[in-house]
């Protein structure tokens, strides 16, 4: 049996699988990361498809290949890894490390670049060569097809849209330095952010913890419950999403937005959105805006297969 080796690197976890051409996951097994610095990560990773070789192994004979999908900048012609953030940079040429190592040919790419990927391969792009795809987690990223090619630019950055400045007006600065930039007002660390901020300026019965983010499925609860800030943080959210979304539509006019990740998988922020979109501006985009028909929980271990087959 022909299979490939998926490696989903993330902030969190590291979903390691076999997969076969046809993106069917045969056998896989989580681990944590945590990214202290590449080197550290690097590390991380070798530990962890040492144990998964030894604990799970292979379907049947060696895989043909190995993706995987990683945050920040990568020079996927290349194989080098080049940062994971301005503060963390240091290249490294992890595919020919990992090729190294295991014996086993191996590529690399942004997780979101990856996924993208998945989408093309098994996804939206079995329809559509001119689709975006958004993901909208921890942080807010996307990944740009026209006419069924990748857009990565110059610096293997493009995509990162969840630094242009939403429209909406709260205050908060993003780590990039700009102020409300989308992915501080509607990721995962932009809920937490903007809740801290606005706290004191509603009335609210959200938690605010002290050495963990706040849940973000306790602010679509309270949202749905009426909750003063929690509507407010739902709210702003949308509207930043829907800016971002007919920006992104009115610069490379694709026929299809898809979103994914952990923060619209449950459709709620999703058709909180849909609500504010521009119907003028939107007129083209046939196939809508819709949540990735792959499954969320495995669409980087995916995106990392296509990676992997070089897709």
């Amino acid at each position: 049996m022909e299979t490939y080796v998926g490696i989903d690197f993330g902030g969190t976890k590291l979903l390691i699988g076999e997969i076969d051409k046809y993106g069917n996951i045969l056998k896989y097994k989580r681990y944590d990361s945590g990214f202290f610095n590449q080197q550290a990560s690097l590390d991380v990773l070798k530990r962890s498809l040492d144990d998964y070789i030894a604990t799970v192994g292979w379907v049947d004979k060696k895989p043909l290949g190995i993706g995987v999908g990683l945050i920040g900048r990568v020079d996927t012609q290349n194989g080098i890894w080049l940062q994971i953030d301005p503060n963390r940079t240091q290249s490294i040429e992890l595919a020919k490390e990992l090729s190294d190592i295991y014996d086993i040919p191996c590529h690399i790419d942004n997780d979101v670049k990856s996924a993208t990927r998945a989408e093309r391969a098994w996804g939206i792009g079995q329809i559509s060569k001119n689709f975006i795809y958004i993901n909208v987690g921890t942080g807010i990223a996307a990944g740009i097809v026209v006419n069924g090619r990748q857009i990565r630019g110059s610096h293997y950055n493009a995509g990162e849209v969840g630094h242009v400045c939403s429209g909406t007006h709260v205050g908060v600065q993003c780590e990039c330095g700009r102020m409300d930039c989308v992915e501080a007002i509607a990721s995962g660390l932009g809920f937490d952010r903007c809740a801290r901020l606005l706290n004191k300026k509603y009335d609210t019965k959200l938690r605010i913890p002290q050495e963990s983010r706040v849940a973000v499925k306790d602010i679509f609860e309270l949202s749905c419950k009426g909750d003063v800030l929690c509507s407010r943080l739902v709210d702003n959210a949308a509207e930043a999403l829907a800016g971002l979304i007919m920006n992104l539509v009115r610069t490379t006019d694709p026929d299809t937005v898809v979103l994914g990740g952990g923060i619209v998988s449950d459709g709620y922020m999703h058709s909180r959105m849909l609500e504010k979109l521009n119907q003028t501006t939107m007129r083209f985009v046939k196939n809508g805006v819709v949540l990735t028909k792959l499954n969320p929980d495995f669409i980087g271990l995916l995106g990392a297969t296509a990676v992997a087959m070089n897709m």
